[in-house]
């Protein structure tokens, strides 16, 4: 019989919003974050308001020469993936590919059981990851772990939406390899767009934050506001609702008649069938992104409604409970929302590693 321990320590770095953190807690009560570094101003107060005060505001870097690292059972943390990612021009040189070394000195500093670091796709082909990977061989920083990277799908746990990301899963040398976080749907029974948004109302008529503020870091933002508060919409012009009303169930841009067309896509006809693409009620949605409130973005138009998802409808699909606060402009939250992990993944994550330590703790 495993001994369990009172408390499973946690340190988040690159927290954001807090989305690891919120899997973990909701994955065993036994899960504690202690520290959270986030340089996002509005992220870390979103952090603090939901968290409490336990965020650290300000880079990775100064925190490291600031405090004395905690040690800790688990570090997780996603370093800024900007530079490797798919979307746009890709920078092998961006400099916030260079914020896993500041991961990996955490690491050392907090020697933990486990560690977790979530990246796009994209890291696995980067010189950041053979940096990384020979960081854990013989004389590296990191030659006291090992590590397994794992390609995972976040619709596979149980999350409303197919988003892919690496998940780098490390281990003490002294510990046995914890494995890899256990699947629990399968391609025929996925959480789905339906399932997220069910009770939600369609209708949405208030386009404004409420007028609420708090101070944090010596500046104002909007806030704090639960999740049900971002349920808002844009102030579309009639060209763009005549545009949405176009489009059919399932249906995107190639189903706007051409007198709608604006001559960048009348002139244009390939490329991506998910710009103004309609969610579909019976799937997971698309990732959910940064800029999901603009349908030219991608497949992010409410599946019956002449509007994009709004900010509410985002956090669901992301997993954030209705309890969870946000801080910011509607623009900040939604880089939030956009840049967090799905709780779902968090939640298999954390019942992978408190599965491992209480094995390792019946030892």
């Amino acid at each position: 019989m495993p001994i369990s321990s009172p408390r499973l320590t946690v340190l988040d770095l690159f927290a954001g919003a807090g989305g690891l953190t919120a899997g973990l807690h909701r994955s065993d009560e036994r899960f504690e974050t202690v520290r959270a570094v986030e340089m996002d101003l509005a992220a870390a107060a979103t952090f603090r308001a939901t968290f409490g005060d336990r965020v650290y505001p300000g880079k990775i870097e100064d925190w490291l020469k600031q405090e004395e690292v905690p040690a800790v059972d688990v570090v997780v943390g996603g370093p800024p993936c900007q530079g490797f990612s798919a979307l746009g021009k890709q920078d092998v040189t961006d400099s916030r590919n260079q914020m896993w070394r500041h991961y990996a000195e955490t690491v050392k500093r907090a020697d933990p059981k486990y560690f977790i670091l979530e990246n796009v796709p994209q890291f696995l082909d980067s010189p950041q990851f053979e940096l990384f990977r020979t960081a854990t061989r013989r004389r590296g920083k990191l030659s006291n772990y090992s590590f397994t990277p794992y390609l995972l799908n976040s619709a596979d746990f149980g999350a409303p939406q197919a988003r892919k990301r690496i998940v780098v899963v490390g281990w003490h040398r002294d510990l046995p390899d914890p494995g890899q976080p256990t699947k629990t749907t399968t391609q025929g029974n996925r959480t789905t767009v339906a399932d997220a948004l069910v009770g939600v109302p369609t209708a949405v008529r208030e386009r404004l934050l409420p007028d609420r503020y708090i101070e944090f870091g010596g500046r104002e933002f909007p806030g704090a506001f639960k999740s049900p508060e971002l349920h808002l919409t844009r102030n579309y012009s009639d060209v763009s609702l005549a545009r949405f009303a176009s489009i059919p169930s399932g249906g995107n841009r190639f189903d706007i008649p051409d007198d709608l067309l604006p001559n960048c896509w009348r002139n244009h006809t390939t490329g991506s069938g998910d710009v103004m693409g309609r969610l579909r009620w019976d799937k997971p949605s698309v990732t959910i992104r940064t800029e999901f409130f603009k349908p030219e973005k991608g497949r992010y138009l409410h599946p019956t409604e002449n509007r994009a998802i709004t900010h509410y409808e985002a956090a669901l699909l992301q997993g954030f409970s209705d309890d969870h606060q946000w801080v910011g402009s509607k623009t900040a939250i939604a880089k939030q929302i956009g840049n967090a992990v799905p709780i779902s993944l968090g939640i298999a994550i954390g019942k992978m590693l408190a599965k491992a330590i209480d094995r390792h703790s019946s030892f």
